[in-house]
């Protein structure tokens, strides 16, 4: 049985719909995640009270229609504190997965590109960072040097620019062995072109994925930072932050505990869903 020209392009045209549609779970994950993002930009203009302002007579006091998320251990209002600390858990996070993956993405090309020394030079470097365990890392820096935010960004880009290194290496390498590299230096391309118009086209889907996961794995370390003091300072406060400072109130089932916990959970658990189910057409995009 064949199609007519106009069946195979009404199909060709709905296939290529379908590819870059995004179901149903995919959808969910990018819209909670695009909500904390616009609360992280927004969260001076929404919150309803200050976030250091006492406003309950109350301690961990509970869910009502003045505090839509009950107060904390001061009687401060706990949902205008969560929303302000996804700027700095939001806002953290995504300065230093840009920071690791970017440097580690480049080194990786680099070196596979350029091979010989240089390869090992940055493998061995990257390796021996790659060893030292990245919680006992972040509180060694940390307790050294004093917590603040650069402080924070950049202790946590440092430790995953060895993993995005080592991503971004072993598909730059099987990318550097194709015919078309090549001829590309047959040609007499240089090492920069090579780089930017051949091998990164052709790893950029597999690299947004591993930074989406990256990004995961800071918020988490940062959230455990903060959870153990070390973190985000007051008056400040992250989602971890807050945990810590409720923490008395968990037998008592207190929101100023479990909400945290809850934006912490929402926000992660997204990012994967997101990174599950992605179209068809970006996750073969390198294919």
């Amino acid at each position: 049985m064949t199609m007519t020209h106009s069946e195979t392009k009404s199909a060709r045209i709905s296939g290529t719909r379908l590819g870059y549609r995004f179901n149903i779970v995919g959808m969910v994950g990018l819209s909670i995640i695009l909500c904390w993002a616009l609360v992280a930009i927004f969260a001076p203009l929404i919150i309803p009270y200050p976030v250091g302002e006492i406003v309950d007579l109350d301690y961990f006091g509970p869910m009502s229609r003045d505090f839509w998320l009950g107060s904390d251990y001061l009687g401060r209002d706990m949902l205008s504190r969560i929303l302000m600390g996804a700027r700095y858990t939001v806002g953290i996070s995504l300065a230093a997965v840009t920071i690791a993956c970017f440097s580690g993405v480049v080194l990786g090309m680099i070196a596979a590109v350029a091979g010989g020394w240089l390869d090992t030079l940055l493998s061995r470097l990257l390796d021996a960072l790659n060893s030292i365990p990245s919680k006992l890392f972040g509180l060694v820096v940390v307790a050294a040097v004093g917590s603040s935010i650069p402080v924070l960004i950049l202790t946590l880009s440092v430790i995953y620019i060895p993993g995005a290194y080592r991503f971004a290496r072993a598909l730059a390498v099987n990318i550097n062995a194709m015919d078309f590299i090549t001829v590309a230096r047959i040609r007499g391309e240089s090492t920069l072109y090579l780089i930017r118009s051949e091998i990164l086209p052709n790893i950029i889907g597999p690299v947004l994925a591993d930074l989406s996961i990256r990004f995961v794995f800071i918020v988490l370390l940062l959230s455990g930072l903060s959870f153990l003091g070390l973190g985000v300072q007051p008056p400040y406060a992250d989602w971890g932050a807050l945990v810590r400072e409720n923490i008395g109130g968990l037998p008592f089932g207190a929101p100023a505990v479990i909400f945290p916990s809850f934006a912490i959970a929402s926000l992660t658990i997204s990012v994967n869903l997101l990174i599950d189910n992605l179209p068809q057409k970006i996750r073969d995009r390198s294919e």
